[in-house]
């Protein structure tokens, strides 16, 4: 593995514990307006300094992202597909390397549809990345998307499609946590990072999930909705961290919740989810 390669997969995973936390906010490329991301500067922007680095697309990195701020850039390049579509796995590569090259991003990230419709061309296209990523030593994250079949997120499927996706060269794999997940882990040669999901009914749930995907072999977790859709984002963000980094327990992260979000500026109401946005299971 080239030295370009290594130092920008050390951004992401970081060296002193090889674990992450990545904050997701490529939602809008199929969802659209999500709520609670309806402006993304403004959800995004007090998360940034508490984040190890950003997942999203190229529109809302230049339109929304503060370039002076020194976040690593894990780049959405597939997409194609929309909520209100037939099918969420037709997705193509969106974007161009010297187009991520340009964008001085860390990573490129894209989704495989194993077992969809679309099976075919997203692992095509996998492979294809990771050939034009390796020539300029940039890393791969492949997203073991379900669409809207929730029945998928197994062991036994999941292992499946991280499985595929090491196979054809991806340097980090993103996936859902399940029953078993020590077993998606073993079986995958690279680093598996969790991904957060729809918002779950409390933050305990959601910094559960986190120390259960940690223990259980996981290399961190790409958090969305979980981190911005709850009312003290700042502190749900930084109890999740103390998880990945610290080696805190879910009471003791639920502890530090508590008492940050007593000093943070509850975020502003927002309509709720369309229902388009709360169908879709497929980003974190």
């Amino acid at each position: 593995m080239d030295w370009g390669l290594k130092n920008r997969l050390a951004r992401i995973i970081k060296h002193h514990d090889n674990r992450g936390v990545m904050l997701a906010v490529d939602h809008g490329y199929f969802l659209g307006p999500t709520e609670r991301l309806e402006n993304p500067r403004k959800t995004i922007a007090p998360l940034l300094p508490h984040a190890d680095s950003l997942m999203l697309t190229r529109g809302v990195l230049r339109t929304s992202v503060d370039a002076s701020y020194p976040i690593p850039v894990v780049l959405r390049v597939s997409g194609g597909s929309s909520i209100i579509g037939k099918d969420l796995s037709n997705e193509k590569i969106t974007t161009s390397i010297k187009e991520a090259i340009r964008l001085n991003v860390s990573a490129l990230a894209m989704s495989i549809f194993v077992g969809a419709s679309h099976e075919h061309e997203s692992l095509v296209s996998l492979g294809n990345l990771v050939n034009e990523g390796e020539e300029y030593g940039i890393p791969v994250l492949a997203v073991t998307a379900v669409g809207k079949e929730l029945e998928k997120r197994d062991a036994r499927y999941l292992g499946l499609a991280c499985r595929i996706a090491a196979e054809f060269g991806a340097h980090l794999v993103k996936t859902y946590y399940c029953e078993n997940f020590e077993k998606v882990v073993n079986a995958c040669p690279v680093p598996v990072i969790i991904a957060g999901g729809p918002k779950l009914a409390t933050e305990l749930d959601a910094l559960k999930l986190t120390y259960d995907a940690i223990h259980s072999g996981a290399a961190g977790v790409d958090m969305g909705r979980n981190i911005w859709q709850s009312d003290h984002p700042v502190a749900m963000l930084k109890a999740v961290k103390a998880i990945v980094h610290q080696n805190l327990t879910v009471k003791e992260a639920y502890e530090i919740f508590n008492k940050l979000k007593h000093v943070e500026k509850p975020a502003a109401a927002t309509k709720p989810a369309t229902k388009s946005g709360q169908k879709s299971s497929r980003k974190s």
